[in-house]
């Protein structure tokens, strides 16, 4: 039977032509039938989206620039911060009158009372130069200029001094301020104070308890600033009050130009 299957599918196929005439003529249709485009891939339709997505964001960006130039929108202006007030600062001390001399002595040994002290507060009525051990002599040193002066007083003593107060008074001309002091004796021994007492400037040495004035001449010595132009020492004068064995002694006088 396999036989005969065979032999008849043989025979149908011999049997069977092709029709060359219809291939030919589908063949031609699908020449000339339109070109069949092929389906965009996912990627290259995402691309497209993208570009035209930016060159609207690049429109909308060029449109917003010009319309703020043309607008000229300013930039709200910022509010000060609030000023707060600087803090108030306690002085470290309150100056008095009392506790602020017209002159201040440079020399850091200087102490300002704090209330003028009222001894010898006027010069002496006549000089006594000579007392008992004691021999003074002031002047005005030859180094003073028209602007600067020095005062000195020579004190002689013949008898150690177990007490002893040297004032030197500087009458006010004009500008007079205390630039400094000084004294041959030692000046551990002596407690100084410059100050304005009216219309003088006061220099004044006191022998500290304990110390001895020895036998000899010594030499006390007020420095200051004054009006320019030569100054007239008249009004100028000291004074020394002493203890010596034999008893108490002062001297006093004025200062003379040596020049």
């Amino acid at each position: 039977m396999s036989e005969e299957i065979a032999r008849r599918l043989r025979e149908a196929a011999e049997a069977r032509q092709p029709d060359r005439d219809r291939i030919a003529a589908r063949v031609r249709r699908g020449a000339a039938g339109p070109v069949v485009r092929h389906r965009a891939r996912p990627f290259a339709k995402s691309g497209l989206r993208a570009l035209a997505t930016l060159g609207a964001v690049g429109v909308l960006a060029t449109g917003g620039l010009a319309v703020a130039d043309i607008i000229h929108i300013s930039p709200a202006p910022k509010r000060p911060a609030p000023v707060q007030p600087a803090p108030t600062l306690a002085a470290p001390w309150s100056a008095s009158p009392s506790r602020t001399p017209s002159a201040t002595p440079t020399d850091p040994a200087v102490v300002l009372p704090t209330a003028p002290s009222t001894a010898h507060s006027t010069p002496p009525a006549a000089d006594q130069t000579r007392n008992g051990p004691l021999w003074s002599v002031g002047s005005v040193d030859p180094g003073s200029t028209v602007y600067w002066a020095q005062s000195d007083l020579s004190l002689r003593t013949t008898q150690p001094l177990t007490a002893l107060t040297v004032e030197l008074r500087i009458a006010q001309t004009g500008d007079v301020r205390s630039t400094g002091y000084w004294q041959t004796l030692p000046g551990a021994d002596f407690t100084v104070t410059v100050q304005q007492v009216g219309a003088t400037l006061v220099y004044r040495w006191m022998l500290k308890p304990g110390s001895t004035v020895p036998a000899g001449q010594h030499r006390f010595a007020a420095q200051f600033n004054h009006a320019t132009g030569v100054r007239n020492p008249a009004g100028d004068a000291y004074r020394v009050d002493a203890q010596a064995p034999g008893g108490p002694a002062s001297v006093s006088g004025r200062f003379t130009a040596t020049r």
